[in-house]
């Protein structure tokens, strides 16, 4: 009795959806259990039935709407962008010209200012050492400083009471000594 095929084995669709009722089936395929499978297929049939009984109102049918048309602004924004490119060139050129314009100017004030210079650095003629007479250096005719040393007795009493009532100088005192 045997035909090659297994009764249990069951080839499925490779492309297709899989409902519901397909998954019960595939639960319960075998051989002894066809009769309670069939029951299960039948009353969700009879659900899917139902449910579509329902819907069977159907929305009345829209009218046929045409498409407003719409607008990129890309030419708008094409002309902007130009406008702008120009803008930035002739700024840029402006720039360019002026930065020369100011090189020029700094290079000729320089040049003046080196001219002028080279009219005052005019060699003076200065007198010819007498070689025949060297200089001899001179001991000075004038006294020498005498050092002197400080007194401090002809110093002001009120000075000193100034410093000894500054709190600064009190401060510094007593921290040192600590």
């Amino acid at each position: 009795m045997c035909t090659g095929k297994s009764s249990y084995t069951k080839s499925s669709p490779k492309f297709g959806k899989t409902s519901p009722t397909s998954s019960v089936l595939s639960l319960g395929s075998n051989g002894k259990g066809m009769t309670k499978v069939e029951p299960l297929k039948e009353r969700a049939h009879d659900k899917t039935k139902a449910a579509a009984a329902k819907n069977v109102t159907k929305a009345p049918a829209k009218e046929n709407k045409k498409p407003l048309e719409f607008k990129l602004h890309s030419g708008e924004r094409a002309v902007k962008r130009a406008m702008f490119n120009y803008s930035v060139a002739t700024n840029y050129y402006i720039q360019k010209l002026q930065k020369k314009q100011e090189e020029r100017l700094q290079k000729m004030i320089e040049e003046e200012e080196i001219r002028m210079l080279r009219k005052e650095m005019v060699p003076k003629a200065q007198l010819m050492p007498f070689f025949d007479r060297p200089f001899l250096p001179q001991r000075s005719s004038r006294p020498l400083t005498m050092p002197k040393e400080p007194s401090f007795g002809n110093v002001n009493s009120t000075c000193w009471t100034c410093v000894f009532n500054n709190q600064h100088y009190l401060y510094h005192i007593n921290h040192a000594h600590a």
